[in-house]
């Protein structure tokens, strides 16, 4: 075992062994029950070269919300084609999310769960990867209002607003889909797509809900 421990290999590739063991134990155990022995021995290196190469748990885990949420939100870009329509744009979007999001139930876990719990300066790192995404969803939402030439278009807070709703829906969804049995990233995308598309679809044409009926 020592022998393998001491192996040299890029201080990249290393890293990165020790990032992927860190987000499997604390997206498993939570932050306060994992232990850097555990991360160390999952990595198959030293406690002492975790602390070299990341300072502290504290920073580990901070490393690993930062490498989680770059890799959702690239996701989610890169799963996108522009030039299509705003409904199959969104589409696109989701199904990248909730495949994202069920191939990596740890890092969910961390972003969704761990991060959230634990206070700055852990809220902080997921509230820049949510401002993102919402801000993308938004744009969205804007292009759809006015590609439907409703005249007014649809209010800039309203639309905000609808954004934080779907990311909302969104990020619920995506934990419920992962603790579920049998519910693809396919099918978590419909579902988000029936639940808040068929709203704006007839938002669009101007045709809002009303308590005045």
């Amino acid at each position: 075992m020592g022998a393998v421990k001491s192996k040299r290999m890029p201080r990249a590739v290393r890293e990165r062994q020790m990032l992927d063991a860190a987000v499997r134990t604390f997206g498993q155990r939570g932050y306060r029950a994992a232990s850097m022995d555990e991360i160390a021995d999952l990595a198959g290196v030293s406690k002492p070269l975790v602390y070299l190469y990341l300072n502290s748990k504290e920073d580990l885990f901070t490393a690993c919300i930062r490498r989680e949420a770059q890799a959702l939100t690239a996701a989610v870009r890169e799963g996108v084609r522009p030039g299509l329509p705003a409904d199959r744009q969104l589409w696109e979007g989701l199904r990248a999310f909730f495949s994202h999001t069920a191939q990596n139930p740890d890092g969910w876990a961390i972003l969704h769960l761990q991060a959230r719990t634990h206070g700055e300066p852990f809220a902080a790192e997921v509230s820049a990867m949510r401002e993102e995404i919402v801000a993308f969803v938004t744009r969205l939402i804007a292009v759809a209002a006015r590609d439907a030439r409703r005249d007014p278009s649809l209010p800039e807070h309203e639309v905000a607003g609808l954004a934080e709703a779907l990311v909302g829906a969104a990020e619920s969804l995506a934990a419920w889909a992962n603790a579920a049995t049998g519910v693809s990233a396919r099918q978590a995308a419909a579902t988000m797509m029936n639940f808040a598309w068929a709203g704006l679809g007839d938002l669009m044409e101007g045709r809002s809900w009303s308590e005045q009926r």
